[in-house]
């Protein structure tokens, strides 16, 4: 009996618990679980939401700061502007009257101004103008060791110390210096009330305050006033202190402690003021800047405490429910797994389960749908890689063709220059010469600007500017095209300011009028502006043949030109219209065509209109070429090809240089020894011999002679790679065939600059 007993007892102890005790056991670690969850988000979410909030508050303190800091920036800025035009005149009695209607009219235009002080270039007060004060003329008074005139010497612009007059209004000192060195030192008294004006305009927060310290952690503006009279030292402040600390150290920027003039605690972000250096900071209170979060921590523990309550609810429900989906969602997932993409999941729970099931089926329909039109795109992607490759075919034939056709002239120019001729035939012989290296140079320089635009290496240089300078600049490059073909051109004038790249903007508008003046016989060409909206619409009319519907895309591509105008050959290249689509995209400047067959065509590009500028720049004029001084100047080029060293050094001779030519630096250098003088420019190319570069060779040159030797870089190199490495190294780059013209132009700066270095080392 007793053994009976045992066995009974045994096999009790051995049977698997009730399910009801394993229902509850998972009941009570799934509330475990989702308990411990919800205690680490809340405090996960208050936290990070701390994290947010103060971040937050810096980048909107730190924006208000900063904004401060460029109105003020701004603000000396534009007094320093003014104070330019009064350094464009040396002292004398000539200029007297046409310095003191200048300064009246500064006075007038920048309120902030107090005085304005003109010394000569020994420091003597030559004249005075005030707005409390009679003007005082030739006194004479001698400043010569002030502070603002030695600096302003020294450094071109002077910001003096903060000082106040009368406990009051701060002032400071901003004094510059003129162009040349005789034409003395102009030093003016500001008011600086300005920036009390712009602090006190700044709502931070509810209580917060902005202020600015100057360098030496004074504070000079502030909301309430009567704080800057006392003069307050700032630099024990925590905020002021870790603000300096970053500004010499260069730590990032980041949100600082601080306290206020009560001694609050305070949430702190600064800005600098570039040309003086001050500081500009906007505080506000931490009660009222984590507010929030005290609230949102309260509000955080009320709902952990109700979705616990929830979640043992759930737990009962949740746990009866998800078994049979899962196991559904496991033997679907498994058959699709397996490669039976007809395979669907039927789930209709109606919560997250069900959507997976959805999400699943989904995938596998997808699948079929790949495998499906997986052949389609194969062979969609296989024609455009054969369209890219017959368009890039063709560009290269295209090019190979028209790259020819010069060389090939050329030949035959060169061929009759070794046969008897007379001087007319032989000049004849040499235009012609010139026209075929004319056109190799264009097609050559139209190829690189194609891919400079195409490889992303330019950027605009987006200003402000009328555009009546544009229609200018247009008129200045086209006129002598269109008289050369007794070819009217009437251009419109226009007093609209537009938003754009000047230099990219008048290449679009040219090569547009240059186009339709090739393609013109007979009538006028057109250029003029329509207001559209918010944009310029600026347009180019012509009474050419015009553009059939069918090749208007087209004429955007490289080397095409229209089928009525392949035998002409003075219609270009057939690259114009091809940089105009680039630019017009780089600079979101949507173009228009319009075109009637036998009529005429019209293409208009859309530019961004603004608000006209104060000041009106004067439109910039290419500096016409000058003249190689052939003072005992001495030129060296470096090639590694003895005929183009044969032909730049005769070329240069020519202008009445002495040239030094060699492969290489060394060979160089023995001709500079030579010669016993330093070169005055250098001229090399880009790809030397052994792996060797020009801005290696320039560089040991100006090493070997102690001395900055102005210099450019040629090559026959058109990687975009080599453009970068001469930008980085200050240097120009000429890319070969070059004309002697520009040759001769890039020589004169160089020159001149040498001149300008040698001049700045004697008075030195």
């Amino acid at each position: 009996m007793s053994h009976s007993n045992e066995r009974a007892n045994s096999r009790a102890a051995a049977a698997p618990s009730p399910p009801g005790g394993l229902f509850r056991k998972y009941v009570v670690m799934f509330v475990g679980v989702v308990s411990l969850a919800l205690a680490i988000n809340s405090a996960s979410d208050i936290w990070f939401s701390y994290q947010a909030q103060k971040a937050l508050l810096f980048r909107i303190q730190r924006g208000q700061a900063r904004s401060a800091a460029e109105k003020i920036g701004q603000f000396l800025n534009d007094i320093t502007t003014g104070l330019a035009w009064e350094t464009q005149l040396s002292w004398s009695d000539s200029t007297f009257t046409e310095w003191q209607f200048d300064a009246v009219r500064l006075l007038r235009q920048v309120p902030a101004l107090f005085e304005i002080v003109q010394l000569d270039a020994s420091g003597r007060e030559q004249f005075r103008i005030s707005r409390e004060a009679p003007d005082v003329i030739k006194s004479g008074v001698d400043h010569s060791h002030d502070a603002a005139f030695i600096q302003a010497k020294a450094h071109k612009v002077y910001y003096g110390p903060v000082y106040f007059v009368e406990e009051s209004q701060p002032y400071m000192t901003i004094a510059m210096a003129g162009l040349r060195p005789e034409y003395g030192v102009v030093i003016a008294q500001v008011n600086l009330t300005f920036i009390w004006d712009v602090v006190s305009r700044i709502k931070v927060g509810k209580s917060g305050d902005a202020y600015v310290v100057d360098d030496k952690a004074r504070l000079i503006a502030h909301p309430d006033i009567s704080q800057v009279l006392r003069k307050i030292d700032m630099s024990g402040f925590p905020q002021v202190r870790m603000a300096r600390a970053a500004e010499s150290t260069g730590l990032p920027d980041r949100p600082l402690d601080g306290v206020d003039l009560n001694g609050r605690d305070m949430l702190s972000a600064y800005a600098k003021v570039a040309p003086t250096g001050w500081l500009v900071f906007t505080d506000l209170p931490n009660d009222e800047a984590y507010a929030p979060l005290y609230n949102s921590a309260i509000r955080s523990g009320v709902l952990v405490l109700v979705a616990l309550a929830l979640a043992i609810l759930a737990g009962f429900l949740l746990a009866r429910r998800m078994v049979v989906p899962i196991r559904a969602l496991q033997a679907g997932a498994a058959r699709i797994g397996g490669g039976d993409l007809a395979q669907r999941i039927s789930i209709d729970t109606g919560d997250e389960l069900e959507a997976l099931g959805g999400q699943f089926n989904r995938m596998a329909e997808r699948l079929q749908e790949s495998y499906a039109t997986l052949e389609q795109k194969v062979e969609e992607r296989t024609r455009q890689l054969e369209l890219a490759n017959k368009a890039k075919s063709r560009f290269l034939a295209t090019a190979t063709h028209d790259l020819r056709q010069p060389l090939h002239a050329l030949g035959l120019f060169v061929a009759q220059l070794g046969g008897r001729s007379n001087a007319a035939q032989r000049r004849e012989i040499v235009d012609g010469i010139e026209r075929a290296l004319s056109a190799m140079n264009e097609l050559f320089n139209a190829l690189l600007d194609i891919s400079k635009l195409d490889a992303g290496v330019v950027n605009p240089n987006w200003s402000t500017f009328p555009a009546a300078h544009v229609l200018r600049r247009v008129e200045t490059t086209c006129a002598g095209l269109a008289r050369e073909k007794n070819l009217p051109l009437h251009i419109v004038p226009s007093n609209v300011w537009l938003r754009s790249d000047a230099v990219m903007l008048a290449r679009i508008v040219t090569n547009l009028v240059q186009n339709a003046i090739r393609y013109t016989r007979h009538g006028r060409v057109l250029l003029g502006c329509r207001r559209r909206g918010d944009r310029l619409s600026i347009e180019v009319w012509d009474t050419g043949p015009g553009i059939p519907a069918d090749q208007r895309q087209n004429i955007f591509s490289e080397f095409y030109r229209l089928a009525q105008s392949e035998a002409d050959h003075s219609t270009g290249l057939g690259l114009g219209l091809a940089i105009v689509d680039r630019l017009c995209r780089l600079l979101d400047h949507p173009i228009e065509l319009k075109s009637v067959p036998g009529k005429g065509s019209c293409f208009a590009v859309a530019v961004p209109i603004v608000a006209p500028a104060d000041h009106v720049a004067a439109p910039q004029v290419a500096a016409q070429p000058r003249a190689v001084a052939a003072n005992n100047k001495l030129i060296v080029v470096i090639d590694d090809d003895p005929l183009v060293l044969d032909g730049m050094g005769s070329l240069i001779r020519s202008w009445g240089c002495g040239v030094v030519t060699g492969t290489n630096e060394s060979a160089v250098l023995d001709g500079l020894s030579r010669c016993g003088a330093p070169p005055d420019a250098i001229i090399s190319d880009y790809r030397l011999r052994n792996g060797k570069t020009g801005i290696e060779a320039i560089a040991r040159l100006r090493e070997a002679v102690a001395a900055p030797i102005p210099a450019f870089l040629m090559s026959g190199d058109t990687d975009l790679d080599v453009v970068r490495q001469a930008e980085a190294n200050g240097l120009a780059l000429l890319h070969k065939p070059v004309e002697p013209t520009a040759l001769r132009a890039m020589l004169a700066d160089a020159l001149r600059q040498s001149a300008a270095v040698r001049d700045a080392v004697g008075a030195a």
